[in-house]
């Protein structure tokens, strides 16, 4: 996994409470065993009208809105069922950075498992971030190491717990995490 430490990134807003992991990726995809491949299928039955094109309304597909790497959204994003296949798929279409003021817990671990940074904030701040949003583009800069959020006037700090903010400053999986401690694994394997 990549290291998040500082990343800058415009910003696609979505002003929807409780998206739940089935809109996220609906089940239909989930054939695949790899972690790539499934952005396309992103938000599928929003995203796109029935006969496959993109749906102008939908909020990803918004011109001020292309290449967004920070998604703002409502609280309780990522209810519904655990599949992994949710961080996933945000990732997978470019996805670094989401910001909400509540997440569901396993969404939001399998986020920072998943090499992508979850941001609780205030609801008045997400407020502030989805009005500026809405209809223009919006730059915002992460840094995980002071854990601080800002960008056109807007300031906020975060918290996250001290493990998994090592895990995304180092792009450590939990494979990683425990090859951190090689030789004193090592060490205790000669001793038996």
């Amino acid at each position: 996994m990549e290291p998040i430490v500082n990343h800058k990134g415009i910003v696609a807003t979505m002003d929807r409470v409780n998206v739940d992991t089935d809109q996220i990726i609906p089940k239909q995809f989930l054939k695949r065993v790899e972690r790539t491949g499934f952005g396309q299928f992103l938000f599928y039955d929003w995203r796109f009208l029935a006969d496959g094109t993109p749906d102008p309304k939908f909020e990803l597909n918004q011109d001020h809105n292309q290449g967004a790497t920070i998604l703002v959204a409502g609280h309780n994003f990522g209810c519904g069922s655990s599949r992994e296949h949710a961080p996933w798929a945000l990732h997978d279409y470019g996805f670094k950075v989401v910001i909400a003021p509540s997440f569901a817990d396993i969404f939001y671990n399998n986020c920072v498992k998943n090499g992508m940074l979850p941001i609780r904030l205030d609801e008045k701040e997400v407020q502030q971030l989805l009005a500026k949003g809405a209809n223009e583009a919006l730059e915002l800069s992460v840094s995980l190491e002071e854990q601080t959020i800002s960008g056109e006037g807007f300031h906020a700090s975060f918290t996250i717990d001290p493990y998994w903010k090592e895990m995304l400053l180092n792009g450590w999986d939990e494979i990683g995490l425990t090859l951190k401690y090689d030789e004193q694994i090592k060490a205790f394997e000669q001793k038996a």
